[in-house]
């Protein structure tokens, strides 16, 4: 599967699963079924597929709230929601699913909502009776739902792996931009940044999903996630910026997406990092590298984006910006004379920061 496919699929799987959240009028129906030891088949949206599988059953045709919900789960068959989850459709309802649809299921009621599932665009959800367990199944993928607590657990140790990823990446960031001010960056050294911003942007990516899965309680948990990654993405493009055989930025936007295909494995091997950027196939480990100075020229403050690019243009690589006179940068459009001594300046200042 294409990786856009499987992006798409996975914004697919997140809306439709924030639905039984905890906070939603959805998820408080469920945790009163499973109080009421009843069990329950649910079907959501794609109504014009999921009614020719439908047999038998009431007309409901009412607003939805939680106490319906759990009291029309008190009859046999399923229930049948609209996708907004605003309205019940109807109740008592026998489903009929393809049989020959292939299902690893064994019970009568978690084996019909898989097949519905896989027949339909709809979301199915399936409450044990007997396990106490609400499934919730979507194109054929079971995820079972999980008590508040325990998300809750597994976010927080999601988030202390974030907060220790996002430290290393910062070290090893000063270090290679020390480094680059010395004219000693490595293919290495690059190599392993690129590993630090993967693993980083990883582990946030599984703390979405968890955030996404507490609903109105994850708001901490965001607030602090938020925190943790804030302005990676943007360090993450120029650093791309500096190093890319093409550096434009939609060149960079597709590597980046290419670099987040690699397994964790490959992102270790530097000949495969190099090659995705595009630099020769002879260059090893150890070869070194000269970033052209998007990521530590946007440092300075007070200097524009538009600026930085034409100095870019100008010098090409950082070493020659470092080695440039206030003459020099002066030249440079949109630079004049107090810009090119601020640029000097904070050059100077970063470099004695990063040397303590």
């Amino acid at each position: 599967m294409a990786e856009h496919e499987r992006r798409e699929r996975a914004d697919v799987m997140r809306e439709q699963f924030s639905k039984v959240a905890p906070g939603t009028q959805l998820r408080e129906g469920l945790d009163m079924i499973l109080a009421g030891r009843t069990g329950a088949l649910i079907t959501i949206g794609d109504e014009a597929d999921v009614r020719p599988l439908t047999t038998g059953g009431f007309k409901i045709d009412a607003p939805f709230t939680p106490q319906r919900l759990f009291e029309l789960a008190k009859m046999d068959g399923a229930i049948i929601l609209d996708s907004a989850v605003t309205r019940i459709i109807r109740a008592n309802v026998h489903l009929i699913p393809d049989p020959t649809l292939p299902t690893s299921e064994t019970g009568m009621r978690h084996r019909t909502a898989e097949r519905v599932s896989r027949q339909t665009k709809a979301l199915v959800i399936s409450v044990s009776q007997r396990r106490e367990v609400v499934s919730l199944y979507l194109a054929g993928r079971r995820v079972t739902l999980q008590e508040t607590n325990v998300i809750l657990a597994k976010a927080d140790q999601a988030l202390q792996t974030l907060q220790r990823y996002r430290q290393r990446l910062d070290q090893v960031l000063d270090r290679l931009t020390l480094l680059e001010f010395d004219d000693l960056a490595t293919v290495g050294d690059v190599s392993e940044v690129i590993m630090r911003f993967e693993m980083l942007r990883r582990v946030a990516s599984e703390v979405r999903r968890y955030i996404l899965q507490l609903g109105t309680e994850g708001r901490l948990v965001a607030m602090q996630a938020d925190e943790l990654v804030a302005g990676v993405e943007e360090q993450y493009q120029l650093f791309l910026r500096d190093y890319a055989a093409d550096p434009g930025a939609r060149r960079c936007a597709a590597l980046r997406r290419r670099l987040s295909e690699l397994p964790l494995e490959s992102l270790l091997e530097t000949d495969r990092i190099a090659d995705a950027l595009g630099l020769s196939s002879a260059q090893q480990a150890e070869e070194h590298l000269r970033p052209r100075g998007y990521r530590v020229l946007t440092k300075i403050p007070m200097l524009p984006t538009s600026v930085v690019g034409r100095i870019v243009d100008r010098f090409g690589t950082l070493t020659q910006v470092i080695r440039a006179s206030a003459d020099d940068l002066d030249e440079v459009d949109g630079v004049g004379s107090r810009r090119a001594l601020a640029i000097i300046g904070g050059l100077a200042r970063l470099r004695a920061h990063l040397a303590i």
